[in-house]
């Protein structure tokens, strides 16, 4: 029996083994001729052909029966026709192109181009996939034969790496460029990638992480796609992607694979309101190509936004696209359409043919030899040594780096990175039975909806001001800008991490009773979340020892790390947090104040005199004095009020004077000159009167507190400790910024702590003051009366809800605070938790100066400058009187002599003191004697 078994299983084994070398042997017949092509042994070492000779090969690789092969077989045809009819090209030479299909696998692209290095091979049109581009790139940099791919736009071909491939059209860098707009322009600030995950697809998505890097948006997933995956893989991936909080995807496929998540997506309620769907131009190729899609194809790709590879209009363009339903009536499925992809690849048979063209002229020769490392190689039966080394291949790659001509695309022009030049795309929004476009993107001028061509003859702006699309049919159908997120769908909570506060718990506390966490912070938070538009589901976790308060900077980090999800509390907003969080808008305003203890000021009995200082109180008497006699000896002459006897007159003086004070002076003045000077004088005199009262009523009716500490410089310049609360910013901020020593520096938990110490002082244990935020100052001095804050704020900060870096949350939060801030609620929030019954008295020190002479010499001076230019004249007039109406000298009249008048100082005062209408009247009588003297004098003689 055991034999029998044994005997059964060396049967079944031989069995199996025979069918396994049965296979092998026929997959060997089978691929033997291909070899033998591929690896057959040339007789020479080295293969020339003339300097220009009657045809040039080329190798064409893509996928025939792809959306992009399909279009560029016929563009391929059609461009090697036209360059072989126009004998100015080549001149002379023939091109051949040599179509090979890949069926876009790895393997025969790579086969397919090793068949072409076997032949007279001078470059390769293609690959059209980038996974076959990195392949064969390799084997084009040890052959030196230039590859010239129209599709192939993974971004990291363009490296160093790979110095024999030339991409004919724009990279996917540029693409995820503008989609990186696109995203910074609708102010989204998370998005989700599909991707298939090969070389493209991987290369592609972490391009488009660094762009949106630059811009402050991130990728918060990236869903990868197998090339084999099935719709059951796409639903489950799909599913997994509804539950997040972005809704924002971009779409980065194939045209294989594209269609069908979409599908899946839509079938998921996934094209929905609120959903943003972002895919790249092999969308675009699609419509292009196969439009009209059927119904149910397009209607599951509605509000999709999608790119174009821009190519400028121009009329050889046109006249392409004309010719195209002709060039297609050969095709086995003539029923497809020109798309971008066909115009580069048209496009690159020129630029290949002038390379051609100008590597002849540049006295290149056509000419192979074998490559002597692959003809080293022993063992095996290859026949690697049977592969051709192009010696031209590097003159040729220089010529078609430096293309510089006007194609259907557009000029073609390489960069110094080996791109061409004005990267640009459409931007399409895919509505109805088909799509529109609603502007256009390019390096050089950003969003726009003008095409890119007619903003290169202005100068480069790409400032995000000057961004503008048209409005977008989103999917759901509307035109309303999707919010780009929504709180994720996976039945988990945020873990809001709130401190457990053991001072000043107004703002926010655990009760140590039921654990609920309450206060100011919390209700305003709650307000604020009920006011967005989706529910948030959260819980409460208090951090801290309920002994002291905790470290702020420590829970700011915990956010930033991840540990919890948002933060809520006293949480000021300073510089070095805001580096690793984003905080909402405040709710509540809170500085660093310093808060000292006061010595309040007693009026006294001479409080009268305090607010003019000596030198004013003197400066002003005086003037009263000079004003007084200033007017008196204006008026004197001509005013019976200002005459009398000597002490009559001394009291008049005095009298009017100090009266003007309260413009009760009883005497009128007469003279022009005593009016003017007395109207300037009342003028001074009522601005005096009036700061003096202001002043005064300062002092008598206004609390005065008194303060050794005056500000913050006085504070860091001197030695005293200063106290700060515990876990409070304060402290660091003092250490780096302000430069206080750490050993000045004293910690303090609670309002107890505060009062005692400011009671003690620094000499007894305590502090000078205390640095702290106003709103805990405020509350600390609606309950101690005798402290105050002393100086003005030295920061200007507030308080904010903390959320993890470019958290949408956190975007939201700040409208509904801003939305409490303007209805009214938060200063409901504020008086209901924070409103106590102040002091009595004002607990705001009163700086109050007493008024110098400085702020009165102007009115000084004026009234001065009046009163010294009134008695020059005065001085002038009584001259001139006292020279016409001077008196004649007795004795010289009775001796008979000519009357003279001559000048004395004691006749002059004597004048200057008598009434002027008695001097002109002793003039007069003295006119009317002087014939009857004359007469007299004739009769003695």
């Amino acid at each position: 029996m055991g034999n029998s078994v044994e005997h059964k299983a060396v049967t079944v084994h031989s069995k199996t083994a025979l069918r396994s070398s049965s296979r092998c042997i026929d997959m060997m017949l089978a691929l033997f001729p291909l070899f033998f092509c591929l690896f057959s042994i040339t007789s020479g070492a080295t293969r020339s052909v003339s300097s220009r000779p009657a045809v040039v090969h080329v190798g064409a690789i893509f996928t025939f029966n792809s959306t992009i092969g399909r279009v560029a077989k016929v563009a391929i045809d059609a461009a090697k026709q036209d360059v072989n009819s126009d004998p100015t090209v080549l001149r002379g030479t023939r091109l051949d192109i040599t179509m090979r299909n890949t069926n876009c696998s790895g393997f025969f692209g790579m086969m397919e181009a090793l068949q072409f290095m076997e032949t007279d091979t001078v470059a390769i049109v293609g690959p059209q996939c980038s996974t076959i581009a990195h392949v064969i790139s390799h084997l084009a940099n040890e052959l030196h034969v230039p590859l010239l791919s129209f599709s192939a736009t993974d971004p990291t071909l363009t490296a160093l790496e790979y110095p024999y491939f030339v991409r004919t059209s724009q990279s996917d860098l540029f693409q995820m460029a503008a989609i990186a707009k696109i995203v910074d322009y609708y102010q989204w600030r998370q998005v989700i990638a599909i991707y298939v995950d090969d070389d493209n697809g991987r290369n592609g998505v972490a391009a488009l992480g660094d762009k949106l890097a630059e811009r402050r948006c991130m990728l918060s997933y990236k869903a990868r796609l197998s090339p084999v995956a099935t719709r059951s893989d796409v639903t489950d991936l799909l599913v997994k992607v509804a539950l997040m909080e972005s809704r924002v995807i971009v779409l980065h496929s194939n045209q294989d694979y594209g269609p069908m998540i979409l599908s899946v997506a839509h079938y998921l309620d996934m094209m929905t309101n609120g959903y943003v769907w972002i895919a790249t131009d092999w969308l675009s190729s699609l419509l292009d190509s196969k439009a009209p899609l059927a119904s149910d194809t397009m209607d599951t790709m509605q509000g999709v936004l999608t790119l174009r590879q821009h190519t400028a209009d121009s009329k050889r363009k046109s006249n392409f696209i004309s010719r195209w339903s002709n060039l297609t009536k050969e095709e086995d499925d003539g029923n497809f359409r020109l798309h971008s992809y066909g115009l580069y690849a048209y496009d690159t048979v020129w630029m290949l043919a002038k390379a051609i063209d100008a590597f002849f002229d540049d006295r290149g020769i056509i000419s192979f030899s074998n490559d002597s490392k692959l003809h080293d190689i022993q063992g095996g039966t290859l026949h690697l040594e049977a592969m051709s080394v192009f010696n031209g291949g590097q003159l040729l790659l220089e010529k078609v780096q430096n293309t510089n001509f006007a194609g259907l695309t557009g000029v073609l022009r390489y960069d110094s990175d080996g791109n061409l030049i004005h990267p640009a795309y459409d931007i399409i929004n895919v509505i109805g039975t088909g799509s529109r476009t609603i502007g256009y993107w390019s390096n050089y001028s950003g969003l726009s909806i003008v095409p890119p061509e007619t903003l290169y003859s202005k100068p480069a702006n790409a400032s995000p001001a000057n961004d503008l699309l048209y409005s977008v049919i989103w999917p759901g159908e509307t035109t309303t800008k999707p919010r780009g997120w929504v709180f994720p769908n996976n039945g988990k909570e945020l873990k809001i991490v709130v401190p457990n506060r053991v001072s000043y718990q107004e703002f926010v506390s655990k009760s140590p009773h039921t654990g609920i966490v309450k206060g100011y912070c919390i209700d305003v938070f709650t307000a604020a979340v009920n006011l967005l538009p989706y529910a948030v589901p959260f819980k409460l976790i208090p951090f801290g020892n309920g002994h002291a308060n905790p470290s702020y900077g420590e829970l700011v980090n915990m956010v930033a790390t991840g540990v919890f999800d948002a933060a809520v509390g006293d949480i000021a907003i300073v510089t070095n947090r805001t580096k690793i969080v984003d905080f909402t808008q405040p709710y509540i305003e809170s500085g660093l104040v310093i808060l000292a203890p006061i010595r309040k000021y007693k009026s006294s009995a001479w409080a009268f005199l305090q607010p003019f200082t000596l030198e004013m109180w003197c400066v002003t008497g005086f003037f009263f004095m000079v004003i007084g006699s200033v007017v008196w000896i204006l008026e004197h002459r001509m005013n019976d009020e200002f005459r009398g006897p000597p002490r009559q007159q001394v009291a008049t003086v005095f009298w009017f004077s100090f009266s003007t004070l309260f413009f009760a002076h009883r005497e009128n003045t007469v003279s022009t000159l005593g009016r003017g000077v007395l109207i300037i004088w009342l003028f001074v005199v009522l601005i005096i009167q009036s700061s003096y009262t202001a002043s005064l009523t300062s002092i008598l009716t206004v609390q005065q507190l008194s303060s050794p500490i005056k500000g913050i410089d006085s504070l860091i310049a001197s030695d005293e400790h200063i106290g700060f609360q515990v876990g409070s910013f304060a402290e660091n901020y003092m250490v780096e910024e302000l430069s206080i020593p750490r050993s000045r520096l004293k910690a303090l938990g609670s309002r107890e702590e505060y009062a005692k110490a400011l009671e003690l002082g620094p000499d007894n244990g305590g502090v000078a003051a205390i640095v702290d935020e106003r709103a805990y100052v405020e509350l600390f001095l609606s309950t101690n009366c005798n402290f105050a804050i002393v100086g003005s704020e030295f920061t200007k900060s507030g308080w904010g809800f903390v959320f993890p870096r470019d958290s949408p949350l956190a975007v939201d939060m700040s409208t509904a605070i801003l939305t409490l801030s303007e209805n009214g609620d938060l200063q409901r929030i504020h008086d209901k938790w924070l409103t106590r019954a102040a002091c009595i008295s004002e607990t705001d020190e009163i700086d109050s100066q007493r008024l110098q002479l400085s702020s009165f010499w102007g009115l000084f001076l004026i009234c001065g400058t009046s009163c010294f230019l009134a008695l020059l004249i005065y001085l002038i007039l009584v001259l001139r009187q006292y020279i016409k109406h001077a008196p004649v000298d007795k004795h010289d009249s009775s001796s008979g002599q000519t009357p003279r008048s001559g000048f004395s100082l004691q006749k002059f005062f004597s004048f200057a003191s008598g009434k002027e209408e008695d001097v002109r009247s002793r003039s007069k009588q003295g006119e009317m004697q002087k014939p009857t003297i004359n007469a007299t004098v004739d009769v003695e003689t």
